[in-house]
């Protein structure tokens, strides 16, 4: 029996694709002989404590370096801080006596003039001290006349010596009690002389401003000579006192320029530094800093809540951009170029933030050269 075979034609075919692919492979293969590969592109290479940029480092074309240099410093700081009155321009009226208030001129927050009726008041020691003084000065009176009668009797020869030197010695106690009555009535606040209106005492506002305090009503008995009736204070002028803790004492100083910003208002006033308190309080380790403010607009009402931005005495110093500080750890370095694209990471001393800079105090020189830009990039 005869073995198929296959047809001459489709071996012929089947070994010419065989060929065709095997010289197709060779050529393939010569190819990717000849083809070279790309060589990796390195960012930057350790040299020890060192950074080095290749020439061909995309890190070229982000890195920003720039020079520092010494500048005047004035670093600000910032303190807790209220609105106050004046103390020189606050008067508490205290009634000298006691008694019954007849009459209330001026009510709470009214306007008064130096000399203006503030109240009355009904007071039997007020009565009693008029009358001391009326009783003394008559008996003042009497003892003048009797002195004056007794010198022209001596001067006849017809008086006896001592019935002189009587008179005399009247006269002298009768000039002390007549001063120390009317002592009372002045420090009562009375007119020395003036009539005591049936024990009616009118007192009168030592100072213009307004009654800025009120503690009591017209019909009411005032029994306590140390507590004050009413206050009056001039508030055309204020002060705002910050409270300055012991680590600032030593950049505090009289003249010292003063951004407040207060609360109630968006604007910031700008004032200088009048005071600076010699004692801290026991209490809150604090010293006060009082800055002087004109207030005749009424604006600034005393126990405004407020914030006072201090500048420290002017210095020299380093100030970098923020972007030039990179945090690693704990610590702040920054990128200090040695030689060209070669750098050092070097850990900083900082000291306050001015703006969008911050003082270096240690780490850096003038005239250094430091990234100031995408130095996190070497951060690694």
């Amino acid at each position: 029996m005869k073995k198929a075979s296959l047809p001459k034609t489709l071996i012929a075919s089947l070994l010419g694709l065989g060929a065709l692919g095997l010289s197709g492979w060779g050529l393939l293969g010569l190819h990717a002989k000849e083809a070279p590969p790309e060589e990796a592109v390195v960012s930057m290479v350790h040299e020890g404590d060192l950074l080095r940029i290749p020439e061909k480092s995309p890190l070229r074309r982000s890195l920003v370096i720039a020079p520092v240099a010494d500048q005047t410093v004035s670093a600000p700081f910032t303190l807790p801080a209220s609105v106050e009155a004046d103390p020189s321009r606050l008067v508490k009226i205290l009634p000298p006596v006691t008694g019954r208030i007849v009459s209330l001129n001026k009510q709470l927050g009214d306007e008064v003039k130096a000399g203006e009726v503030l109240f009355t008041i009904d007071s039997p020691d007020f009565a009693q001290a008029s009358a001391d003084a009326a009783k003394a000065q008559t008996a003042l009176t009497l003892a003048k006349r009797t002195l004056e009668r007794q010198r022209e009797l001596d001067k006849s020869e017809i008086a006896a010596q001592r019935e002189l030197e009587q008179a005399q010695g009247d006269y002298e106690q009768a000039v002390s009690e007549a001063a120390r009555a009317n002592a009372r009535l002045s420090q009562i606040g009375a007119k020395v002389g003036a009539s005591a209106s049936g024990g009616h005492l009118v007192v009168h506002a030592p100072i213009s401003g307004r009654v800025v305090e009120l503690n009591a009503a017209a019909g009411g008995y005032w029994n306590d000579a140390t507590a004050p009736l009413m206050t009056v204070g001039d508030l055309s002028k204020v002060f705002v006192s910050a409270n300055a803790q012991e680590k600032d004492l030593a950049q505090l100083f009289v003249g010292q320029q003063a951004a407040v910003k207060l609360d109630a208002y968006a604007e910031p006033l700008q004032g200088q530094v009048r005071f600076v308190g010699e004692v801290l309080d026991a209490d809150t380790r604090t010293v006060k800093v009082r800055m002087p403010f004109d207030n005749r607009d009424g604006r600034l009402k005393p126990g405004m809540f407020a914030e006072a931005t201090l500048l420290s005495r002017a210095h020299s110093g380093i100030l970098v951009p923020m972007a030039a500080v990179i945090q690693s750890g704990f610590y702040s370095r920054a990128f200090v170029e040695v030689k060209p694209w070669q750098f050092e990471p070097r850990a900083l001393k900082l000291g306050a933030q001015i703006g969008e800079q911050v003082e270096v105090l240690a780490g850096l020189k003038a005239g250094e050269r430091i990234v100031v830009k995408d130095g996190v990039l070497l951060n690694d």
